[in-house]
């Protein structure tokens, strides 16, 4: 009878934790749909923001849109259900932080190699980011029970699915950070080098060139830490459990699907809400409420007036000289 209460409570218990976990993520995939969403509906709607740089910002917000929708949707008892469920959302995850390279490859040619060609490589990074998100999921798939033993409804139990679901979806992602890191690295040593070689130079415009530049980086060079913030919980979750088999730890669960569900927004906030996309959301209130809202809205007129200062000005500006 002890034993049998046990159980009971043992399974109960888990039966809660379960719920937590799903009620964790999906709160989170929400926020990350929604704010895709929003750049997915301003690169439609705007046609000043279909540039080359901000389309590759849409593939990104597409990308997290598809990858947040299929975590939502509740996976059902069906098995093949839950393999398509978790096949998809596993191949828009991983084209998310690929696209994030395409965003950083396109950075570091133009800034620091000074090349104008980026333009041409449109068809290559949608054969790379699709291709290899393509095949990192059918790997995965290998030898799938396509059953409901996790969150991930089928992540297998066994070792050989651990070393696969770390070798097609965690070296990747951190083969991205490392990626990004670097490259974002260079941009930003290049521009301390042509900060200081304006300090010299008496050109007034030059130098508020050069600090506008500067004060730009300084904002992107902390996007490498998106993907590190938003997954560095999941990973240390999948080297834990890998290691210590069946002992879960209910806290790190949680920051894992929380983290991780977030990375949408994160993306979102930190690549689309850029002053392209706030100046064109001022225009159109600005053309269409009445006046006396925008009274109350004074920082329509500074959007309309600032100055392009970020990432997609910079590649577009430098792809037409």
């Amino acid at each position: 009878m002890a034993a049998s209460a046990a159980a009971a409570a043992a399974v109960s218990q888990a039966l809660r934790d379960r719920d937590v976990l799903d009620a964790v993520g999906t709160s989170a995939a929400v926020l990350s749909l929604a704010g895709s969403s929003f750049i997915v509906l301003c690169y439609l709607l705007f046609r000043e923001l279909r540039k080359f740089s901000f389309k590759l910002v849409y593939f990104l917000a597409v990308s997290d849109m598809f990858c947040s929708l299929f975590t939502i949707m509740e996976g059902l008892s069906n098995a093949f259900y839950c393999f398509a469920h978790d096949y998809s959302a596993h191949f828009f995850c991983v084209a998310s932080f690929l696209w994030t390279t395409t965003i950083a490859f396109t950075l570091h040619r133009t800034v620091v190699k000074h090349k104008t060609d980026v333009e041409e490589f449109g068809s290559i990074f949608h054969l790379y980011v699709w291709g290899t998100s393509l095949a990192t999921t059918v790997l995965r798939s290998i030898g799938s029970d396509y059953g409901r033993p996790g969150t991930w409804c089928w992540i297998q139990q066994g070792s050989m699915g651990k070393v696969l679901h770390l070798v097609t979806f965690y070296l990747p992602l951190w083969g991205a950070i490392l990626y990004n890191g670097y490259t974002y690295f260079q941009v930003n040593r290049m521009i301390n080098n042509a900060t200081r070689m304006a300090v010299g130079i008496s050109d007034r415009s030059i130098q508020s060139d050069v600090k506008a530049d500067k004060k730009a980086f300084n904002r992107w060079g902390y996007y490498p830490l998106i993907l590190i913030g938003s997954w560095a919980f999941a990973t240390i979750n999948r080297v834990h459990d890998f290691a210590n088999p069946g002992h879960k730890i209910f806290w790190l669960s949680i920051l894992d699907v929380g983290f991780a569900g977030l990375m949408g927004l994160f993306n979102s906030i930190a690549y689309g809400l850029n002053s392209s996309v706030r100046r064109a959301i001022a225009e159109r209130l600005d053309m269409y409420l009445p006046e006396r809202f925008k009274r109350s809205l004074p920082t329509l007129t500074r959007f309309k007036s600032q100055q392009e200062n970020e990432l997609t000005s910079l590649i577009v500006d430098a792809s037409n000289t």
